[in-house]
């Protein structure tokens, strides 16, 4: 199988059969999509099936192992790893990833507050719950300038309220003209424009 790779960056997503290999185990192959700024899309399926990895993929992170994908430059991937640093004040932490991306001290403000933790500023990020902790990764992907949002099971931990202030920010990226893609098993409040749903392969035959 011929590896795959980015091709380069364009204002929208475009992926041409793309593949993935991991270990022995072919996870999805021969994937096409496309988004449009403004639009979003909504990956399905099991658990094991390959959609954090597809999404890792898009981010940069892993290479298709056949295919190529065009992508906005500037990407955001929101996981289950929290990149921020436990001992120090939410504000403090978001404040210098915001400097990264040449943003202040009102966009670290702002990004809390679309998140629901502008109350929890000064609260060192260890002490979060689990829905805290989740909306504080979501706080750092607002604070980007990126225009493609790669959001892995974004809802999780969430509460009902939670879900709705979600919703608004996701469609606020939209409106703005941001793309994004999401793997989510707890619906999302806003409406997206195709949903792929990665079912289980087979085994990594010898001849490939």
């Amino acid at each position: 199988m011929n590896k795959g790779q980015s091709t380069g960056s364009s204002d929208r997503l475009l992926a041409e059969a793309l593949s993935c290999v991991r270990g022995e185990r072919i996870l999805f192959r021969n994937l096409t999509f496309a988004l449009e700024p403004g639009q979003a899309g909504l990956l399905t399926g099991p658990n094991g099936v390959g959609k954090s990895s597809l999404l890792r993929l898009l981010a940069g992170l892993l290479q298709p192992s056949a295919g190529s994908f065009v992508a906005p430059e500037t990407r955001a991937l929101c996981d289950d790893r929290l990149a921020l640093d436990d001992h120090l004040p939410l504000e403090q932490t978001l404040g210098f990833w915001g400097k990264l991306d040449g943003k202040g001290q009102a966009d670290v403000s702002d990004a809390m507050t679309r998140a629901g933790l502008d109350h929890l500023a000064e609260v060192p990020v260890r002490y979060f719950s689990t829905g805290q902790r989740q909306r504080a990764r979501l706080a750092r992907t607002y604070l980007t300038a990126a225009r493609f949002w790669l959001l892995d099971e974004p809802a999780n931990g969430l509460d009902t309220d939670s879900v709705d202030q979600l919703g608004r920010a996701l469609q606020g990226h939209l409106d703005d003209g941001g793309i994004l893609l999401a793997a989510s098993h707890i619906p999302l409040p806003i409406a997206f424009d195709f949903t792929l749903k990665l079912e289980p392969l087979e085994e990594l035959e010898a001849c490939l």
